[in-house]
């Protein structure tokens, strides 16, 4: 615009300095005829050199008029033009900002009612962009929190296959980052077969699409429940596909341990109910007239009674710590007494397979604990040791703490346990050598138990073994401070 402005007022300037010189130099030829009329209609006679003064002084005079002239138009040619082209750039380059999308950019443009409906027309113009860049910008961060917190996996791929929208989880979910998907065809991504292999459907068919798939991810069994659709925008536009996973995971693993709890439940009740019943009827058929079988199978009758009494009170005691609002009474407690009186519960199993205990404690430590539940804890786990170690061996019992924790540990010389096995042997009914423990006379719910109480105390457990060595627990109970 100052351009235009500039070349405008040259122009206006050339135009009235042609004009002023041409009357000049008019007036300049016509200034002889006029003087010789003048003085010889007054009858005034003068010599040459008066002629040539009178000359001089007339080309002066017109010259310094027209130079006063032209500089008078100039000034006031330059301040028409500002008064009428600025306003006119102000409103432009106010309009060259809104194009940028400045939306707070705004006119202040003066002058002609013509140029001050512009400028309040360009305004307003502004005002309501700014409002709908912000309504945009509020939809975009809430779309933008749903997105990210909707605690599903989710990924949109526009019609050319590439990634367009991908949140925090999927990304979490297939170790990937942001830089790895954005703008990247979903096929280059490295994602699971069976997951392209869905997606890929829902593009050819163009239709909703729900399936369960399972899938490997970092050497992990994953199951995922999977819905896809495509994304139509305006007048039906076929604009891509969006991907929500759903993590099932943790649903099928309880489900499976549902399943296995009932059909341990099943399994274990039925060994001893059959026992029993068999023994009856074998005494009912007329056994019981040998008094040497009666008693044996008294006996037996007895120890499966006993064995299926031990079953539903740890049953019974399991479905009681895992209802919700379960509690310990948390109080000051010395570690060093709750040890020695697990040992005391625990001495006579020892004796039966002449083992010992190796006792390492440097000084007692106070916890906040339940003391009748830390026996019960550490009775079961000293039991364990007893039972799946041999003959003749040792049970390093030890005291410890740390910043947090007072920690005992519970170290046996048994049959230990494999690597793969450790996570599951808190489950129900999960035993490491199934057979020999159904024999020790175990439930299979006593570290089930163990991991429920050490919970509800804040506390922490955890197992390191080493296969034919020998398996020690660490549990970790908070300090009393």
């Amino acid at each position: 615009m100052k351009s235009y402005n500039n070349r405008l007022f040259v122009n206006f300037i050339i135009l009235t300095g042609s004009i002023l010189a041409v009357l000049g130099f008019v007036l300049g030829q016509l200034f002889p005829f006029y003087i010789e009329s003048y003085f010889s209609k007054n009858e005034i006679e003068l010599n040459a050199d008066q002629m040539d003064q009178v000359r001089r002084q007339f080309s002066f005079i017109i010259t310094f008029l027209i130079v006063v002239s032209f500089a008078l138009i100039s000034f006031v040619a330059n301040n028409l033009l500002r008064n009428l082209l600025d306003p006119i750039e102000n409103i432009t380059q106010t309009a060259r900002e809104l194009t940028k999308g400045n939306y707070r950019s705004r006119a202040y443009a003066i002058g002609p009612a013509s140029i001050v409906e512009l400028r309040n027309s360009i305004n307003i113009l502004a005002r309501n962009l700014q409002e709908i860049e912000k309504i945009r910008e509020i939809e975009e961060e809430r779309l933008k929190t749903l997105i990210e917190n909707m605690g599903s996996a989710l990924i949109m791929i526009d019609r050319e296959a590439t990634v367009s929208i991908v949140n925090r989880q999927f990304l979490d979910g297939f170790g990937l980052t942001i830089d790895d998907v954005k703008g990247k065809n979903f096929l280059t991504l490295g994602l699971p077969p069976k997951l392209e292999k869905f997606i890929d459907h829902v593009f050819l068919t163009e239709l909703p699409y729900r399936k369960q798939i399972e899938i490997e991810v970092q050497q992990e069994i994953q199951y995922k429940q999977v819905y896809g659709a495509p994304v139509v925008g305006e007048h039906g536009r076929w604009l891509g596909v969006v991907i929500v996973m759903h993590d099932i995971s943790e649903l099928i693993r309880l489900e499976q341990i549902r399943k296995d709890f009932v059909a341990n439940v099943s399994h274990e009740l039925r060994t001893p109910i059959t026992s029993i019943k068999g023994f009856s009827e074998t005494l009912l058929d007329g056994a019981f007239k040998d008094e040497k079988m009666l008693i044996s199978f008294l006996e037996i009758i007895y120890q499966e009674s006993n064995r299926l009494q031990m079953l539903i009170q740890d049953l019974l005691e399991l479905s009681k710590i895992e209802q919700h609002g379960f509690s310990v009474n948390i109080a000051p407690t010395s570690l060093q007494e709750v040890l020695i009186r697990a040992v005391e519960l625990t001495s006579p199993r020892l004796d039966e397979k002449n083992m010992q205990f190796n006792v390492d404690i440097v000084r007692d430590v106070m916890v906040m604990g339940d003391f009748n539940r830390l026996i019960q804890v550490f009775t079961n786990l000293i039991t364990n040791s007893i039972t799946y170690s041999p003959e003749d061996t040792t049970i390093t019992l030890r005291i410890k703490e740390n910043n947090e924790y007072g920690v005992i540990e519970v170290e046996d010389q048994g049959m230990g346990i494999e690597k793969s096995e450790i996570p599951r042997i808190f489950e129900r009914f999960y035993r490491i050598d199934k057979a020999r423990s159904r024999n020790s006379g175990g439930t299979g719910l006593g570290l089930a138990i163990v991991k429920h109480l050490i919970e509800a105390h804040n506390g922490k457990i955890t197992v390191k073994s080493t296969v034919g060595e020998g398996t020690c627990m660490k549990v970790s109970v908070p300090l009393c401070k």
